[in-house]
């Protein structure tokens, strides 16, 4: 009897153990409720007009346009000021947080290619997680940058080309 006692509580062990590893584990979702936020766009240095520089922040229910139009930089978090733009600019936005590149978010470089080297431009990328927050730099000829990213860089420009 003491036996099957002890199989019994070695049963109900792996059991529990099982259950923590299934439930305690979840994926690294995007949370809107943690005031999570993406600011994304373009600029140009060999450019003329308010087109140039385009700098948005999408939170989780709204999207707002930077009016100061600075010029983005390597050595410091962008700096922007924000009007509130329209419930379909926010709409056709609103998927870029969750197609935000995981590899990005892991990548060491701030700085990805050669962002506007060749007047070709380059993209402004910064991103609130859980807390944490994170920005990039990343060239805008594709050849200079990992394939990886292509697909995102691709999406933040149609998006920002759909709200203008």
């Amino acid at each position: 009897m003491y036996k099957r006692a002890l199989g019994m509580k070695n049963q109900l062990r792996l059991l529990f153990l099982l259950f923590l590893l299934f439930t305690g584990c979840k994926r690294d979702e995007i949370n809107p409720a943690a005031k999570d936020y993406l600011i994304f766009g373009h600029f140009y240095g060999e450019c003329r007009g308010d087109r140039c520089i385009q700098i948005f922040k999408l939170e989780p229910h709204q999207l707002w346009e930077d009016t100061k139009d600075t010029y983005p930089n390597s050595t410091a978090f962008y700096e922007g000021s924000y009007v509130k733009l329209s419930q379909p600019q926010f709409d056709a936005a609103k998927d870029l947080i969750n197609n935000f590149p995981r590899d990005l978010w892991n990548d060491r470089n701030k700085v990805i290619g050669q962002p506007d080297a060749g007047d070709w431009g380059g993209l402004y990328l910064e991103f609130k997680h859980k807390g944490k927050r994170k920005f990039w730099l990343l060239d805008q000829k594709k050849s200079n940058v990992p394939e990886k990213y292509h697909a995102f860089i691709d999406k933040v420009n149609a998006t920002i080309k759909t709200i203008q």
